[in-house]
């Protein structure tokens, strides 16, 4: 098996148990650009059938930073927990065709076998004990109330092999597998029922999700095939690891994908470096937006080898994307991190730190002396090495000065006339033009000085220096 013959048709299928990570980013990311390249659609199921690990709001969360990725699903999400009785018909179905049995062990009786298995070194995995229960005598304990679990009876001999379209053809001994649970006593299938059952329902044409899974492909190609369904295409991601070769995880400094938001990142950005994470175009192409992405991806192209995610290499990614933003949406973005500044007060700011933001979220701090005064100042930020307060003060004043008697306010004017006024009054134009920056913004590092001058305007640059000339005062 290669390709599905099936109209394209994927799913991306989180559990609500957290919040959505790289890893699963990129899997719903290969699942939408393989859709979208082939016309195809995109899916969403929230597998929430493990009831005990559930999280309030995860779906919500992953949700949206699906959403956020620009991830758009093309119908209504399935939603596992809803679907109990289709789950349960299911596996009556399996029953009547002797690929599944009704297991009435306890949880004590199977604790045992386990601790037998393990004290003998033997692989943990159930003995097979009610496989033999006839099927009259299994329908009328399960009617008067018996619990039970219902188990997926799994060939003892043979082999299971499965063509990946990542990992290539992978065999697998059947007298490995477990006959293991596909329905709950408590009524809610596992992964393995609800994933095989959901996937003909949805006319899943190919399984794209993480090779965490492989193991477990043995055990669904046969289900797919006790059921008589079409068999889907399966494609087995590798895993993202760190520099280290281990699973990404925040110790690397990863984030969860809202957590990037919040940290100013762009999801150009963010959807551009996780599709680089085990694909390449086989070109030199580094950036590309989610059109050239859609119209290139391949499967074939994905590495069977786990991916080194280098965080580093998204700060670069997330530089190029804000510097090709046009000032206005930049502007925009930006206004959006800032609270009550509205966008119009930002845009003339914007051309100032386009080239010096790595991400959105430096930009409050950058840009805030623009529309609100320093609140103070510190002496040893006022002062330029080497000079006393009373120089400094001196300096300060003549800037007023000198700064007041100009009549044009334009970058070349108001440099020219600072740059004669250092020369004048014998200090260094570095150091002048320091004591004016911490003047003006309250910062020691700043957009440029001279721009950011001209930005604010002469009043309110004067009543700027006026300021830091008072509060050089108590210090004398």
């Amino acid at each position: 098996m290669s390709e599905s013959p099936l109209p394209v048709r994927v799913r991306y299928a989180p559990s609500p148990t957290g919040a959505l990570h790289l890893g699963g980013a990129r899997t719903a990311l290969f699942n939408f650009l393989f859709a979208r390249q082939r016309r195809g659609q995109f899916l969403l199921r929230i597998e929430d059938t493990d009831r005990a690990r559930l999280k309030p709001g995860s779906q919500e969360q992953i949700q949206e930073a699906l959403g956020w990725l620009g991830l758009n699903w093309d119908e209504q999400p399935v939603v596992q927990s809803q679907r109990k009785e289709i789950y349960r018909g299911a596996a009556d179905e399996l029953i009547g065709r002797g690929a599944a049995y009704r297991c009435f062990c306890t949880p004590e009786r199977l604790e045992l076998m386990r601790a037998e298995q393990r004290a003998r070194r033997q692989p943990e995995r159930y003995d097979r004990r009610c496989a033999t229960i006839p099927p009259e005598e299994s329908a009328r304990r399960a009617a008067a109330g018996e619990p039970f679990v219902v188990r997926q009876r799994m060939p003892a001999e043979g082999t299971t092999s499965l063509h990946d379209l990542v990992m290539g053809t992978v065999v697998f001994r059947n007298e490995t597998l477990d006959d293991h649970v596909l329905l709950k006593s408590d009524g809610y299938p596992t992964y393995h029922l609800a994933f095989a059952v959901d996937d003909h329902d949805s006319r899943i044409s190919h399984v794209i999700r993480g090779d965490g899974w492989l193991p477990s492909a043995p055990k669904h190609l046969l289900l797919i095939e006790a059921f008589q369904w079409p068999v889907p295409a399966f494609a087995h991601l590798p895993l993202v690891l760190g520099p280290d070769r281990k699973p990404l995880a925040k110790r690397h400094g990863a984030k969860d994908v809202l957590e990037y938001r919040e940290a100013g990142y762009l999801p150009e950005a963010i959807v551009n470096w996780i599709a680089f994470l085990g694909w390449s175009p086989g070109t030199e192409d580094e950036i590309l937006s989610m059109p050239d992405l859609i119209a290139r991806f391949s499967i074939d192209k994905v590495q069977p080898s786990p991916a080194i995610a280098n965080l580093e290499r998204l700060d670069w990614l997330n530089g190029q994307y804000i510097r090709r933003l046009s000032p206005d949406e930049l502007a925009r973005r930006i206004a959006s991190t800032m609270g009550e500044v509205p966008v119009e007060r930002v845009r003339p700011v914007v051309p100032l730190v386009q080239e010096r933001l790595r991400t959105l979220a430096e930009a409050p701090d950058m840009l805030r002396f623009f529309f609100t005064r320093p609140d103070g100042y510190r002496a040893d930020q006022l002062l330029p090495k080497g000079k006393d307060v009373e120089a400094t003060a001196a300096a300060i004043d003549a800037c007023e000065t000198a700064l007041q008697g100009l009549t044009e306010w334009a970058h070349e004017p108001v440099e020219t006339c600072l740059r004669e006024l250092a020369h004048r009054i014998g200090w260094a134009s570095r150091d002048l033009f320091m004591a004016l920056r911490v003047a003006v913004t309250g910062r020691t590092v700043t957009p440029p000085l001279i721009e950011s001058m001209v930005v604010l305007g002469k009043p309110e640059v004067l009543a700027r220096l006026q300021r830091a000339k008072a509060a050089l005062k108590p210090l004398n």
